[in-house]
């Protein structure tokens, strides 16, 4: 209880429950309401989670078959014959479902969703509905992607990044008709799924946080999840300007991406007056802040749990905030340093170079601080910790080779090699998954009650970890001898036969590092079910979705509104009666601090 003795927050007339009377909802009855067409935010978190559980053994089985086709060439994987033309597919599959339906999905649609309204002390969020809509555009996203696959000349191989002309002009090769429609409404629909879902996630953060819970007192995660959705709010609404505009030039002869003189087939096309280069500039306006996007909410989750386990308050919990807030804004000032190789302006590469240089300031505060959280800790090394540990390893390795190329001079000769592949896997793929592996250990208790085998979470994590340094570390060395990307086979250019054993090496590793998963997949299906009963609070953490049940009832608090008194890190206070402050501790229990 509260002590009535001891300076309290300002409470408004009605108590502070009116925001959140407005926002709370009766618990449904039937079925389909309770678990398909669900307004709790719980329900449509773990409804994102497992579209992105879905997606990423989809992309992890397309790059499957592209490292079979690679050092096996003739080979026949599940009796697909991989033509050069199957490989741009499958590599243009892989790259759009992994970015936007795993990396996006998972940490703001899946985690983002079920435990924001809970750590800032909110029934809901602030528009169920329009939550409830933002899931299922999501999934008819989904739908649609899948089914490139399957319509006449299969899926579109003009890149993740769907550069025109090859993406503008239907009769331009194999999939670039009815497939290439279907990837664009697939990311037109991702796009106003994700523009519903930023509304609601700002509106929620400002809006219903609980009495006495402050910007400054808000989890990192929480803060990660708001930059997030600022980002994902001035970036999508972009990506589907531009995704419509490229409709209009490829089914009503529009000429925005099109220019003329283009002979295709021996026929003229008649196109004149468009330009390719403005896709490049609205794509990639759209695709660095999505880099922050995926990585972002990964910062987040690792700062809590760094802290969680080091049993020390997170070093310099502002200027972890005002990184993450330097980062969102400077993402939207570095695009160009993707189009070194377009021709332009050597004073715009310079401008867009230095100001990539830049941005490498708070991702390195970010970083230092992690360090300082751990130093002198007393570290539990469970399997959360570990991986988080294995986010900063990946994040750090990935982005010592960005400031690389941040100079054109350097960009432009290894633009088009393995060395680019590398770095944006470490840093923006793996890093990412990384800390949707590290929220999952993490959250498991509360989402589901029960706790994850952790000998067999020890398995996941080791060998995930050798797996991907032993998949990537070698691409940086391949790029730096000229291999190139996007080459289905290495038997058709007599320098490129001397990669053939590093590739081998990182087909083998990349089998195994998949295989592993399913160890991750069986312990996830299992514990639901079988796992040892979770305690409330198993972490000894301190944020607010550690004072309910677990899984949390329908409208999280039982209709309590939770009052904060501390901030989300209180850990190894003096003169407290144990090592952690919870953040609705009273002044009473927290004598000392």
């Amino acid at each position: 209880m509260d002590n009535p003795s001891a300076p309290q927050p300002h409470i408004p007339a009605d108590g502070g429950a009116g925001a959140h009377a407005m926002h709370a909802h009766a618990a449904p009855t039937n079925f389909i309401r309770k678990y398909i067409f669900s307004t709790d935010h719980k329900v449509i978190g773990i409804q994102y989670y497992f579209l992105a559980l879905t997606s990423v053994f989809v992309g992890m089985f397309l790059s499957l078959l592209m490292r079979i086709h690679l050092v096996w060439p003739s080979a026949k994987v599940f009796g697909l014959d991989i033509k050069p033309e199957t490989y741009l597919a499958l590599l243009t599959m892989h790259g759009t479902i992994m970015v936007f339906f795993v990396l996006t999905t998972a940490p703001q649609g899946g985690f983002g969703n079920y435990f924001l309204p809970i750590q800032i002390g909110a029934p809901d969020m602030a528009f169920p509905i329009l939550n409830m809509l933002s899931f299922w555009t999501t999934f008819l996203g989904f739908i649609a992607i899948i089914a490139a696959f399957f319509v006449e000349g299969g899926a579109p191989l003009s890149g993740w990044t769907n550069y025109p002309p090859l993406s503008a002009i239907p009769q331009a090769g194999p999939g670039q008709s009815l497939g290439e429609d279907l990837w664009i409404v697939s990311i037109a629909l991702f796009c106003a799924a994700s523009l519903l879902g930023a509304l609601n996630f700002i509106t929620t953060t400002l809006d219903l946080r609980a009495r006495g819970m402050s910007m400054m007192k808000l989890p990192l995660t929480v803060w990660s999840w708001f930059v997030t959705a600022i980002l994902g709010l001035l970036a999508f609404g972009v990506l589907l300007a531009a995704g419509v505009l490229l409709l209009l030039d490829r089914n009503l002869g529009t000429s925005f991406f099109v220019p003329g003189g283009l002979v295709v087939s021996g026929e003229m096309i008649k196109h004149n007056g468009g330009s390719p280069l403005l896709w490049q500039h609205l794509f990639w306006f759209f695709g660095h802040p999505e880099v922050y996007i995926a990585i972002l909410p990964g910062m987040g989750v690792t700062s809590q749990i760094l802290s969680t386990f080091a049993r020390k308050p997170i070093f310099g919990y502002k200027a972890m905030v005002y990184a993450m807030l330097a980062i969102g804004v400077l993402g939207f000032f570095v695009w160009g340093h993707h189009m070194f190789m377009s021709g332009m302006s050597p004073y715009s590469a310079m401008a867009f170079s230095m100001l990539t240089i830049a941005i490498g300031v708070p991702s390195a505060i970010k970083t230092f601080n992690w360090l300082g959280t751990l130093w002198k800790g007393r570290i539990r090394f469970t399997v959360p910790m570990m991986f988080a540990i294995g986010f900063v390893s990946l994040f750090v390795s990935g982005g010592l080779s960005g400031p690389f190329l941040a100079q054109p001079a350097v960009d432009i000769p290894l633009h088009d090699t393995f060395f680019v592949v590398a770095h944006f896997h470490l840093i923006m793929g793996v890093a990412a998954i990384f800390g949707i592996f590290a929220a999952t250990y993490y959250w498991f208790p509360k989402m589901f009650g029960r706790m994850m085998n952790h000998k067999l979470g020890y398995l996941h994590f080791w060998i995930t970890f050798v797996g991907t340094y032993a998949i990537f570390f070698p691409m940086h060395y391949e790029g730096l001898a000229g291999r190139p990307r996007r080459y289905s086979q290495l038997t058709e250019v007599g320098f490129l036969h001397q990669f053939w054993g590093v590739e081998k090496f990182i087909t083998i590793a990349a089998i195994i590092t998949i295989t592993v998963q399913l160890v991750f997949l069986f312990n996830l299906f299992w514990s639901m079910f079988k796992g040892k009963k979770a305690p409330v609070n198993p972490w000894e953490s301190t944020t607010l979705e550690w004072t309910i049940p677990s899984p949390p009832p329908h409208d999280n608090f039982a209709g309590t509104i939770p009052v904060v008194h501390n901030g989300p890190y209180e850990y190894g206070v003096p003169g407290a009666e144990r090592d952690f402050i919870m953040q609705t501790d009273a002044p009473s229990t927290t004598k000392g601090h």
